[in-house]
């Protein structure tokens, strides 16, 4: 996620911080480059342009040219910017004050609403809710089906009914069923549509009087670009959407719908999807999307992540020893061991300050075969050396090496990544820059 855009805007802010003092030339050279990355990552030009003008008009300020460490505030003033540009604050689900909330998903054909609606069902019964699904889309072939079999799955009720009943109906009946069931959610996956037809949007408001629903999320593929934003656009005029999911953001190097979408048509982001597994589902929050996008890591996300493979009391341990920089190496060998259950490697990387840059340098598959590496060379220190890697001196360097059938480099360059990861942590975990944020870009 991002990959090509954080790479660029590393190599941006690495020639930034070889200069020191800045002249208006140098912070007009740099947004250029910015610019370019930008619109290259498939970003709206009317969002680059905003974006850019109001960096500029920031840097330019007395505090920052006349400032020691100058590249250290425009990546500052960029870090703000981008959340501003990406949505300032999560936008939770609209909730009905009296259940069961109805959300109706709605989206072009193929863009992952089925999937999308069994996720979100999910997400609602880990947070404690009741939630009901509606199989509405008697349009797709099996689609009635594929609802029912991922209800099935998550142990989810599904309402669904002859492929030849109208949708409206469907969902009339749908409704009185979850409330006479206690449900506190239902959410109605609609047929999938193209925004230009006519027919088939006046169907979608016709069913959206019958729910009355309290969100209309629109479902939109990250990887289209520019074409989600169109399509959210003239969904949100026909039917009034509420929020966003993007699907597929594991998948969108570029990402330049998610830098987009929320500007031009001004609907919030409320869910991203980063993978094809039931549980890949996330809320969106800007802040950490937007520390992504810089290489800063999400460690938030990495602890509630832990939160859900781990028992309660590691979890609470683990989030101490992240906001405190006490975790050491024998807590990275446990979370190593772990690791599996709480995702695929590169995105828990990509929450980890500094690794997601040493992550994508690895080729595919290579990430399993890297953690199988550092898991040797952790096994073959002592406990002290686990504890404090400190104390780990050239002749402990060679025995590890020799232990763990690995090169002392090998052992130097983990020492020197873990060093860099425990420095980042304390700031990532407060949602802060860390003082020295340029080491983050060599």
């Amino acid at each position: 996620m991002f990959e090509v855009l954080s790479e660029k805007l590393g190599n941006v802010f690495r020639l930034l911080g070889n200069r020191g003092k800045l002249t208006e030339k140098d912070i007009d050279d740099a947004l250029r480059q910015v610019r370019l990355a930008l619109l290259e990552a498939d970003v709206n030009f009317k969002v680059v342009k905003d974006f850019t003008t109001r960096v500029r008009e920031r840097s330019l300020g007395k505090d920052v040219l006349e400032s020691l460490t100058p590249a250290q505030q425009i990546i500052k003033i960029v870090n703000e910017e981008l959340i501003a540009t990406l949505g300032d604050g999560q936008s939770r689900l609209i909730s009905a004050q009296q259940p069961p909330s109805v959300i109706m998903m709605v989206g072009l054909q193929g863009g992952g609403k089925t999937t999308t609606a069994a996720k979100l069902a999910l997400h609602l019964k880990h947070s404690g809710q009741n939630p009901w699904l509606v199989a509405a889309d008697n349009r797709r072939p099996a689609a009635i089906e594929q609802l029912v079999t991922l209800g099935k799955q998550l142990d989810v009720p599904v309402y669904s009914e002859d492929p030849k009943a109208a949708s409206k109906n469907i969902c009339a009946h749908a409704l009185a069923r979850a409330k006479s069931q206690a449900a506190t959610h239902i959410i109605v996956d609609t047929a999938g549509r193209l925004h230009i037809d006519d027919g088939m949007m006046v169907e979608l408001e016709q069913v959206k009087k019958v729910l009355k629903p309290d969100e209309v999320l629109l479902v939109v593929d990250a990887m289209t670009g520019q074409d989600a934003v169109r399509v959210a656009e003239e969904f949100h005029v026909r039917v009034n959407v509420t929020g966003l999911v993007l699907t597929k953001m594991d998948g969108d190097a570029r990402g330049g719908a998610a830098l987009s979408i929320r500007w031009v048509s001004g609907v919030p982001i409320k869910f991203i999807g980063i993978g094809e597994k039931v549980d890949a589902f996330e809320p969106y929050h800007p802040d950490r999307l937007a520390s992504r996008i810089l290489g800063m890591g999400d460690v938030l996300t990495f602890i509630e992540k832990a939160e859900q493979t781990l028992d309660e009391q590691k979890a609470r341990e683990l989030e101490r020893k992240v906001k405190t920089a006490s975790f050491n190496l024998e807590d990275f060998l446990e979370q190593l061991k772990a690791i599996k259950k709480m995702g695929p490697i590169a995105q828990l990387a990509d929450m980890l300050p500094g690794m997601s840059k040493i992550a994508s340098r690895l080729p595919d598959g290579a990430q399993e075969a890297q953690l199988k590496k550092v898991e040797a060379i952790i096994q073959s220190m002592t406990l002290q050396e686990r504890r404090n890697p400190n104390i780990i001196g050239g002749s402990r360097r060679r025995r590890i090496a020799q232990g763990s059938g690995t090169r002392t480099s090998d052992i130097n360059q983990l020492l020197s990544q873990f060093q860099q990861m425990q420095k980042l942590m304390r700031m990532g975990a407060r949602g802060k820059l860390p003082r020295n944020v340029m080491g983050m870009f060599k």
